[in-house]
């Protein structure tokens, strides 16, 4: 399927789907600049280098990937390093293998949840935005 879906329910289901993607994305890379130093602190506790530049690495992947999802531009591109950058942070900060017992339940949670948004996000790589987006008008 190409970035411009066939009828009003896909466009509106796309747009639904980059919409509520974005809503997860933009907000929590917003409050990792309002609590940039304690964003910092978290990365660091679990043993990542260059904690600075990773929280401004995770930023700059939050928020400019929701909004280009919300926009629909370069959804396909946006919903990818989403997604990697999702797994990745599944791997390193819900790692419910290796924390204590009364832990591991909150955070194979909060992992197998990241891995239904990785979905979610590979499904809009795979369809694409929509009719009702950026990346429609830069075809049409």
């Amino acid at each position: 399927m190409n970035a411009t879906a066939s009828s009003p329910f896909q466009n509106a289901s796309l747009l639904a789907a980059r919409a509520l993607m974005a809503l997860m994305f933009v907000p929590a890379g917003i409050s990792k600049i309002t609590g940039f130093e304690g964003t910092v602190g978290y990365i660091a506790s679990v043993g990542l280098p260059l904690a600075a530049a990773g929280a401004v690495a995770a930023i700059v992947v939050e928020v400019l990937g929701g909004l280009a999802l919300l926009a629909g531009a370069g959804t396909r591109i946006a919903a990818l390093v989403l997604a990697a950058f999702t797994l990745a942070a599944s791997v390193f900060f819900h790692a419910f293998w290796a924390v204590p017992a009364d832990q591991a339940f909150v955070q194979q949670l909060m992992f197998f949840k990241n891995l239904a948004i990785v979905g979610g996000l590979l499904g809009l790589a795979a369809a694409g935005a929509g009719g009702w987006s950026l990346d429609a008008r830069r075809q049409g």
